[in-house]
């Protein structure tokens, strides 16, 4: 019976850990990960211990890489392969614990500024691309040569967008080319005229010109990715675009296209859902997604200061990457708010298997403050940083007496009206600490005990002086799939 279900006990201790092998072949080794940059970039720092990141993807090729590197450059490298939230961020802190004074990260990037300044260095990879076929699919696209386009990728894709525009720039008059927002070397000058960043890459515009105007091509993906796996990269991007625009995507290795405005399509309505859970939320959870991204302290303090204002109660937990197990240990709260980096905070949003739905704090903005644009005209903001003091997206929280509060609103999921005591403000943060009721005695208000005073079984009774006194006795021993008592069957 106990192999039915499951494996048997003895499996998981005989199980023995093998070793990744090489993911990339050994002749590739310097194209794909950049081996001669990587060395003068170490060379030129001087550093004597240097961080090497790599996500889980790439680990099989992570020990030969290092040995290269050591033996080029004389510097101990350390291997970081565990990061505690997204492989994407910097890991500044477990650089600092293994006493590195530069990291390298490789594989898909943020490129998120980190919260302690450290050199870093970034290797996307380079993917192989097939430039005439993925020129035949963008003419196929786009028949009218004078619309303006952009050209986008993913990151492991940026190294062939010049050579593909180099194929298309005879024939199309208004192509734009964006490159990675990678961060500028110290005392280097900025650009004039500045490009625009955004999305975590750099649009090179014309004086006058709008990336509103721009249709996109994006270059990248398998070419078979269904909306149950969306990269989050191609989510922000097809979430941030402007609605009206073309947006198509090409695949590298076949040049395969798919019109991506279904999909777009799908993602704001689904925003828009998320939205209208948090407004009938009472209680949220707010997960800490990062501890490496600069600002995430201010940005915390932001969101709590937004859901005291809506009257929403606020949860703050620190779980590490979050799975649904971990967060079905809190049924109280309605809907978590992931704060994390542009790409973490959009990763889990298409799974399912959570209880409770994870929103970015765009959506959160969106749903508490009522001096923020309807959804229709606000920008998708995925950096919480754009909502901060400071950035040109910030809409501060009107004052109490404003009537914005006072508006009435109905839930779209419920058909119920909200009530209005809800969205006013309070000028004391403790005020709400204590209920009174209507015998006139004090308790403290919360909603954890809310939520276990509605359901109908509220834990194991105690029944103190109900039952006898016995001595202890001997219990079960094992495990649970398997005790003692219970022989073979």
């Amino acid at each position: 019976m106990e192999s039915t279900f499951s494996s048997p006990a003895e499996a998981a201790l005989q199980r023995e850990a093998g070793t990744a092998g090489l993911l990339t072949p050994f002749a590739d080794l310097d194209r794909v990960y950049e081996l001669q940059r990587v060395v003068g970039f170490v060379r030129d720092l001087g550093c004597p211990q240097v961080a090497l990141q790599f996500p889980d993807q790439l680990l099989g090729d992570a020990g030969i890489v290092a040995a290269r590197l050591e033996e080029t450059t004389g510097s101990k490298m350390f291997i970081l392969g565990d990061t505690a939230y997204g492989s994407c961020c910097v890991d500044v802190l477990g650089a600092e614990q293994a006493g590195a004074q530069a990291l390298v990260h490789f594989g898909p990037a943020c490129l998120s500024p980190p919260a302690r300044p450290l050199p870093v260095a970034f290797v996307f990879g380079q993917r192989s691309v097939a430039l005439e076929l993925c020129a035949k699919a963008f003419k196929a696209q786009n028949p009218d040569p004078t619309a303006p386009v952009v050209l986008l990728s993913e990151p492991a894709c940026a190294h062939a967008l010049e050579a593909l525009a180099t194929l298309l720039r005879p024939r199309y008059l208004d192509l734009l080319v964006s490159s990675p927002a990678l961060p500028l070397p110290e005392g280097s000058l900025n650009p004039e005229p500045e490009p625009l960043e955004r999305f975590g890459r750099r649009f090179p515009l014309a004086p006058g010109r709008c990336l509103e105007e721009y249709g996109a091509f994006y270059v990248g993906g398998s070419g078979t990715s269904s909306n149950s796996d969306l990269d989050p990269d191609l989510s922000r991007l097809l979430l941030g675009w402007a609605p009206e625009r073309p947006f198509s995507s090409c695949c590298p290795d076949t040049g395969q296209t798919h019109d991506e405005g279904a999909r777009a399509g799908r993602l704001r309505a689904r925003r828009h859902y998320l939205v209208e859970r948090a407004r009938d939320a009472r209680v949220v959870g707010l997960l800490v997604g990062t501890l490496g991204v600069a600002r995430h302290r201010e940005a915390l303090a932001h969101l709590r200061n937004l859901t005291r204002a809506a009257g929403k109660h606020s949860y703050v937990l620190a779980l590490g990457r979050p799975t649904p197990p971990k967060l079905a240990n809190f049924p109280e709260v309605d809907v978590f708010v992931l704060l994390a980096c542009p790409l973490g905070a959009l990763a889990l949003q298409p799974s399912g298997s959570f209880f409770q739905p994870i929103l970015s704090p765009c959506e959160l903005e969106a749903a508490c403050n009522p001096a923020w644009p309807s959804l229709g005209l606000a920008p998708h903001l995925t950096h919480y940083a754009d909502l901060l003091p400071g950035s040109p997206f910030h809409v501060p929280l009107p004052p109490p007496e404003s009537e914005l509060w006072d508006t009435p609103d109905v839930s779209l999921i419920t058909g119920e009206l909200r009530s209005l005591s809800a969205w006013k403000p309070s000028n004391d943060a403790g005020c709400s600490a204590l209920t009174p009721r209507p015998q006139l005695d004090l308790v403290e208000s919360s909603p954890a005990a809310s939520f276990l005073s509605s359901r109908s079984w509220q834990g194991l009774q105690p029944h103190l002086g109900q039952t006898p006194v016995t001595g202890a006795v001997s219990g079960r021993r094992g495990i649970a799939i398997a005790y003692e008592d219970e022989g073979n069957s």
